[in-house]
């Protein structure tokens, strides 16, 4: 792939070969952005695991301390009284069957959707639609619930659901270029954290197999996993 000049530049500032610390890497990725945008910073991690096999999975949600910097589009599928407690919550879109024919439609302009447990016999026919997307609610990630105040709170302050993909690579966004770097820092040490706590049983020797941090335009900073603290 060719890339451009700024991107050239912005990559020379990485050493090649050297693996930095979570910290020094908030900081270089912030120095290697060159985007005329506030762009996202993301952290990619690759595991070795297979996700072909079910006790391999690697899933959960984190709430980050400094939230994402993305103001979320959270949908609630709910009948009834809990309606009015969605929508008072700042839930963006509440409903029921309407809501669904519309997903059906093909409609998926929001970021986290959430439903409560009598809903899911519905709610289980958009499998095919939100389920590649990320998008279907599960009682894992706490989206199935009646709770769904509470649920709704904790996306809009931050909280993300990570999932790994059939490549066994795990990609989450923890914030963006105008974040300090302490934030940057402070957040993926969450998300590393949490991959930790999630090594599934049957993974045997190396779990994680590499972990760099980059923006949306810039390269990818390698980071040294061992030195993370994680």
């Amino acid at each position: 792939m060719k890339h451009g000049k700024k991107f050239l530049n912005a990559k020379a500032k990485i050493e090649q070969g050297r693996k930095y610390s979570l910290e020094e890497a908030s900081r270089l990725v912030k120095e290697c952005s060159f985007a005329k945008f506030d762009e996202n910073v993301d952290l990619s991690v690759r595991l070795n695991v297979d996700p072909r096999h079910a006790d391999q999975q690697v899933r959960g949600t984190v709430s980050f301390p400094h939230g994402t910097g993305k103001t979320k589009k959270v949908l609630v599928f709910v009948r009834g009284e809990r309606s009015r407690e969605a929508e008072e919550a700042g839930a963006d879109y509440v409903g029921a069957d309407e809501l669904i024919a519309k997903v059906q439609g093909g409609w998926v302009d929001f970021d986290a959707a959430i439903a409560t447990p009598d809903m899911m016999r519905d709610v289980g026919k958009l499998g095919k639609i939100l389920g590649p997307r990320g998008l279907m609610p599960n009682p894992k990630s706490g989206t199935v619930t009646f709770e769904v105040a509470q649920a709704i709170a904790e996306i809009k302050k931050g909280k993300v659901e990570f999932r790994v993909d059939r490549q066994g690579n795990i990609s989450c966004g923890i914030g963006r270029v105008s974040f300090t770097a302490d934030n940057l820092r402070d957040n993926g040490q969450v998300l590393l954290d949490a991959l930790v706590r999630a090594r599934p049983a049957s993974v045997k020797g190396v779990y994680v197999r590499s972990v760099t941090l980059s923006s949306t335009m810039g390269p990818a900073v390698p980071i040294d996993f061992a030195g993370s603290g994680a």
